[in-house]
C-alpha cells in the first residue's frame, strides 16, 4: 500500500467513524425521545385508567347506596303495611267491644251533622240495632248495607249527597301522619 492509499484509507475510516458516531448519537437521541414519549403516553394512560376506575368506583358506590336506600325504603314500607294490617285487624274486632254501640252512634251523629237534610242512615246489617233509637229520634230511614264495615253512611234528601264515616276511613285519612309517627318510633 502506498502512502497516499494509507492516508486516504485513514481519512475514509475517520469519516466512517464520524458518520457512525453521528448515527449513533442520532439513534440515541431518537431512542431517548421515543422513551420519553412512551413514558408520557404510559403516564397519561395510567392517569386515564385511574380516573376511569375512580369514576366507575364512584358510580358503583352510588348505585350501591341507591340500592341499599331502596331496599330500606321497601323494608320500611313492608313493616308499615304490616303495622297497618295489624291495626285494621284490631279494629275489625271493635263490634265485639261493649263500647261499639256508642262508637257507632257517634260516627252516625258526625255523618248526619255534615248533611243539611239527612233522610237515611246506612250501616252493616249487624249494626242496625245499635242505630234504631237514633234513626227513630231523627226521623231517618235505617237501611242495611252489607258492604259497610265499621261505620255508617248518611244519605241526604233525594239521595244526592252522602257522607260515609267509618273507623277504617278515618284510619285511611290519618294513616300518613300515623305511619310517620310509627316510623319515628321504629327507626328514629
Amino acid at each position: 500500500m502506498s502512502k497516499l492509499e494509507a492516508i486516504l484509507s485513514q481519512e475514509v475510516e475517520a469519516e466512517i467513524r464520524a458518520i457512525l458516531e453521528g448515527a449513533r448519537k442520532e439513534a440515541e437521541g431518537l431512542l431517548a425521545e421515543a422513551r420519553a414519549k412512551a413514558e408520557a403516553l404510559v403516564s397519561a394512560k395510567e392517569k386515564a385508567v385511574k380516573a376511569a376506575f375512580q369514576a366507575a368506583l364512584k358510580r358503583a358506590e352510588s348505585a350501591g347506596e341507591l340500592l341499599l336506600s331502596t331496599a330500606r325504603a321497601q323494608a320500611r314500607g313492608e313493616v308499615l303495611d304490616g303495622v297497618r294490617a295489624q291495626v285494621e285487624e284490631a279494629l275489625s274486632a271493635l263490634p265485639q267491644d261493649p263500647r261499639w254501640p256508642e262508637i257507632l252512634r257517634k260516627l252516625a251523629e258526625e255523618a248526619l251533622s255534615a248533611l243539611p237534610e239527612p233522610e237515611a242512615l246506612l250501616a252493616h246489617p249487624e249494626d242496625l240495632p245499635h242505630l234504631e233509637d237514633l234513626a227513630r229520634a231523627r226521623g231517618l230511614e235505617l237501611r242495611p248495607d252489607p258492604a259497610l264495615r265499621l261505620g255508617v253512611r248518611a244519605v241526604g234528601r233525594g239521595g244526592k249527597t252522602q257522607v260515609e264515616n267509618s273507623v277504617l276511613s278515618r284510619l285511611a285519612r290519618a294513616w300518613d301522619a300515623l305511619s310517620a309517627k310509627v316510623a319515628q318510633v321504629l327507626w328514629g
